[in-house]
C-alpha cells in the first residue's frame, strides 16, 4: 500500500515532502543526540570543577591554612562546607551559609572521593556535590564542593530551543527543495506544453532540449527522437495511402475502361474481357498484399514451426527458369511456412525479374559476435542499385521503373513483405550491392531445437556442395532494371 504523501499529485510537492521528511529524520535523531551530549558534557564539567574545588580546600585544611569564609573560584562551584567527623561544620562557603547542610554523604573508610546529587536545598533545587577526604583515617575531616544544577540541566528549555531550530532548518530545507525542484523541472513542464500540441496536423513539433547530459535531457532527446519516428510514420502512412489508392485505382479504371470499350464496340468483348481479367488478377494480387502485410507479426508465437530453411528454398525453385541453387540440409528456423515461403518467393521473383543472365540463391549458417544466424542470400546479375535507393527499395509500393515493373507483374509490395516478415521473425534484410550484380541476404535466428548434429550436417552441405545443383523450369530471365518491386 503507498504512503499517503505519495498520492500528492504534483512531482514538485512530492519532491519537497521526500526532502522536508528526509531533513527531518537526519535533525531529529541528531537533535535528541545533541541533547544528550551537551548535558553529559555539562554534567561531566560540574563532576570535574567540584572535585578540583574540593581536593584543593583539602590540601588548605591539612596545610592549616583554611580561611573562614571559604573563597571560590571562577569554575561555577560556590557551594563548599568542611566538616569534621562529628559531623560540625567548621567553615563554609558563603553561597552555602545560608543551608544547613550540602549533603549527608560520608565515602566508606576505603574510598577517598565520593559524588551525589541532592535535592534537598530550598525551592527544590538540585545540587550536584563531590565529598572528599582531608586526610585517610577513617575520622577524617570531610570537605564537599558543588553547585546549584545549571539552567541547561535543569529546565527543558535547550531541548524546546533544539526543536524550534529543527523545524526552522526543515523549513528551510522545505522552502529550498521547493525552489530547487521547480527549477529543476521547468523543462519537463516545457516538454509537457510541447507534447500537448503534438497532434496528427501538427507532427513536426519539438521538444526544448536543456543542455547537459542528465536525465531531463536524456528524455527531451527520446521524445524528440519518437516524434520523429512518429513523424516518418505519418508521412508514410500518408505516402502508403496515396500509393495504395493510386495502386488500386490503376486496375479499377483499366477494368471500367475495357467494359465500357466493349459495350461500345460488342465484337470486341473478348479481347475486352481478356484485359478486364488481366486488371483484375493484379487488383487481387494488391489486396492479397495488402491483406498479409496487415496480418504479419498478428500471429502467436504458438502456432510457428521448425522449418529447414534449406528445404523451403528447394521448394521454391522448381517449376522456375534455370538458376544455381546450394542449399544446405538442417538449417533449421522457427516461423510461419506461408510467410517465409513467400519472403523467399518474393525475392526469387525479384531476382528473376532484374537478372541479366543468372540467379544464384545459397541457404547456409553464418555466425558473429551475437552468435550463429540462418541466412539465406540471393544473387542475379542485374544493374547495381544505387546507395540512395538500397533502402527506399523495402518502402511499399516504390519503384525505380513503374511501367517496367507493371509491366511484369509487381505489386511493388514483395520487398516491403519481405522485410515485415522477415523482422517480426526477429532478423533482419539487407541488399549488398557488387560489380557483378545484386545480393539480397537475410538473416533469421536459428530454431532453439537445432541439434549440433543438425548444425553438423548443414555446414558439411555447405561445404561440400551436396545440395547445390542447377534447378530447370520453364520461362526466360528478363534484361536489366530496376532492382525493386
Amino acid at each position: 500500500m503507498s504512503l499517503p504523501w505519495l498520492r500528492v499529485p504534483s512531482l514538485r510537492a512530492r519532491l519537497t515532502l521526500i526532502a522536508t521528511a528526509a531533513a527531518a529524520l537526519v535533525l531529529l535523531p541528531a537533535g535528541i543526540i545533541a541533547d544528550i551530549v551537551v548535558r553529559d558534557a555539562v554534567t561531566d564539567r560540574i563532576w570535574d570543577d567540584s572535585l578540583s574545588t574540593a581536593s584543593r580546600i583539602a590540601a588548605e585544611v591539612r596545610a592549616g591554612q583554611l580561611p573562614d569564609p571559604v573563597p571560590t573560584n571562577e569554575n561555577g562551584i560556590n557551594l563548599i562546607e568542611v566538616v569534621t567527623s562529628d559531623g560540625r561544620v567548621v567553615a563554609t562557603s558563603t553561597a552555602a551559609r545560608a543551608l544547613r547542610r550540602l549533603s549527608p554523604l560520608r565515602p566508606a573508610s576505603d574510598i577517598k572521593v565520593s559524588r551525589a546529587t541532592s535535592c534537598s536545598p530550598p525551592h527544590g533545587d538540585c545540587v550536584y556535590i563531590t565529598a572528599v577526604k582531608v586526610s585517610p583515617e577513617a575520622d577524617s575531616d570531610m570537605v564537599y564542593a558543588g553547585r546549584v544544577t545549571p539552567a541547561v540541566l535543569g529546565t527543558r528549555l535547550p531541548e524546546l530551543g533544539l526543536f524550534v531550530a529543527i523545524l526552522l532548518l526543515c523549513g528551510g530545507v522545505a522552502w529550498t527543495a521547493w525552489l530547487v525542484s521547480g527549477r529543476a523541472l521547468r523543462p519537463v513542464e516545457a516538454i509537457r506544453s510541447e507534447l500537448r500540441e503534438v497532434a496528427p496536423t501538427n507532427p513536426g513539433c519539438r521538444v526544448p532540449e536543456p543542455p547537459g547530459d542528465d536525465e531531463i535531457a536524456k528524455l527531451a532527446r527520446t521524445a524528440n527522437d519518437a516524434l520523429a519516428r512518429l513523424e516518418r510514420s505519418i508521412q508514410q502512412q500518408r505516402q502508403f495511402a496515396a500509393d495504395a489508392s493510386h495502386e488500386l485505382r490503376t486496375p479499377i479504371a483499366g477494368i471500367r475502361a475495357q467494359l465500357e470499350s466493349a459495350r461500345l464496340h460488342p465484337e470486341d468483348t473478348e479481347e475486352a474481357v481478356e484485359a478486364a481479367l488481366r486488371d483484375t488478377g493484379r487488383l487481387e494480387a494488391i489486396v492479397a498484399d495488402l491483406l498479409l502485410l496487415a496480418r504479419i507479426g498478428t500471429a502467436p508465437s504458438t502456432v510457428r514451426e521448425h522449418l529447414d530453411l534449406g528445404e523451403l528454398l528447394t521448394a521454391e525453385v522448381r517449376g522456375r527458369p534455370p538458376m544455381h541453387v546450394l542449399a544446405g540440409r538442417g538449417v533449421m528456423v522457427s516461423g510461419l511456412r506461408g510467410q517465409l515461403s513467400r519472403v523467399v518467393a518474393n525475392l526469387l521473383d525479384n531476382a528473376e525479374r532484374h537478372a541479366a543472365t543468372r540467379v544464384h540463391a545459397e541457404v547456409g549458417r553464418v555466425g558473429d559476435d551475437s552468435g550463429e544466424h540462418a541466412m539465406l542470400s540471393v544473387f542475379n546479375d542485374g544493374e547495381p542499385i544505387p546507395e540512395a535507393d538500397r533502402e527506399r527499395i523495402f518502402e511499399r509500393f516504390y519503384r525505380r521503373d513503374t511501367a517496367r515493373s507493371r509491366t511484369h507483374g509487381g505489386t511493388g509490395l514483395g520487398l516491403a513483405i519481405a522485410r515485415e516478415v522477415v523482422e517480426s521473425h526477429g532478423g533482419a534484410i539487407r541488399v549488398e550491392c557488387e560489380d557483378a550484380g545484386v545480393r539480397f541476404v537475410i538473416r533469421l535466428p536459428l530454431s532453439p531445437e537445432m541439434t549440433p548434429d543438425a548444425g553438423s550436417d548443414a555446414a558439411h552441405s555447405s561445404a561440400h556442395g551436396s545440395a547445390a545443383g542447377v534447378y530447370a523450369g520453364g520461362g526466360g530471365i528478363s534484361r536489366p532494371g530496376a532492382q525493386a518491386g
